[in-house]
């Protein structure tokens, strides 16, 4: 089981992960909004607009990344404890998918109001959160979870597994070292992949999770993924891939070497 020690540390390494990788990469994250949108740059305020809705997304970043990255780590000892390493795989699915339920309940309401800043829907955060508490009510704020979750329950069961096994192939074939003496160069080289890989296979996920939080719409993901698909057919599924892509691979380096430096500086023990 993980100690409270490792979990306080898995908090305080995913907040801060997660503030320098959605400050940084924000830009390309827009993009691929504006894409996926139907919207041209023009549309979102030319190169001025890249930073529309950044308030948004760094208020939610540290929380976010801390109770993914907290859920993770205890539920991922827990697990392997229980079930032993010969069952790793299924237990860090289990674990991000628990992960990433947990931290869509944050997640949802800023990032409704992020995308719609980023598609010019709305000027301020203030008027977006105005706006749909008064068409919608508080479900509006939560409008478009479940295809959050259905996005990021998908995407985690591809990368985190490859994620691990990336760190497990490093640390015995590069590295000569064990897993958890793995310099964080390598955790970033490993999340860089896994994401990349993950990006890609769920694109289409993506694209109608974005629509329905830009378009406020309250249909299921199927209809609207099938309603894409007839009338703009499979290459609108993958409209916004190259900077979503880009966006994760680059993301994730950053932010599994961020993660990997600040959960090794704060569970290492003090010299004698």
């Amino acid at each position: 089981m993980a100690s409270r020690d490792e979990f306080l540390a898995s908090l305080a390494a995913g907040a801060g992960a997660g503030i320098v990788v959605d400050v940084t990469m924000y830009p390309i994250d827009t993009i691929k909004t504006m894409l996926q949108s139907n919207k041209s740059l023009k549309d979102v305020g030319g190169i001025r607009g890249m930073y529309r809705g950044i308030s948004s997304a760094a208020a939610a970043s540290a929380p976010c990344a801390a109770t993914f990255f907290g859920t993770y780590e205890f539920t991922k000892a827990a697990l392997t404890n229980e079930f032993g390493e010969a069952y790793a795989p299924l237990c860090h699915m289990t674990a991000a998918s628990a992960g990433e339920t947990a931290a869509a309940v944050i997640r949802t309401p800023f990032e409704i109001v992020k995308q719609q800043l980023q598609a010019k829907i709305h000027d301020r955060p203030t008027t977006a959160v105005r706006h749909i508490w008064q068409t919608q009510g508080f479900k509006g704020f939560f409008n478009g979870y479940f295809s959050l979750v259905l996005r990021e329950v998908p995407f985690s069961f591809i990368q985190f597994p490859l994620y691990e096994k990336f760190k497990h192939l490093l640390a015995e074939h590069v590295a000569n070292t064990t897993v958890a003496d793995l310099p964080p160069f390598f955790g970033s080289c490993a999340g860089a992949a896994a994401g990349g890989i993950a990006a890609a296979i769920t694109c289409p996920l993506d694209v109608v999770k974005t629509r329905i939080m830009v378009n406020s719409d309250s249909r299921g993901m199927g209809a609207v993924l099938m309603e894409t698909y007839q009338r703009e057919g499979m290459a609108a599924l993958f409209s916004g891939l190259a900077p979503r892509v880009a966006w994760i691979t680059i993301g994730g380096f950053v932010f599994f070497g961020a993660y990997e430096s600040c959960r090794k500086m704060l569970t290492q023990k003090p010299a004698a």
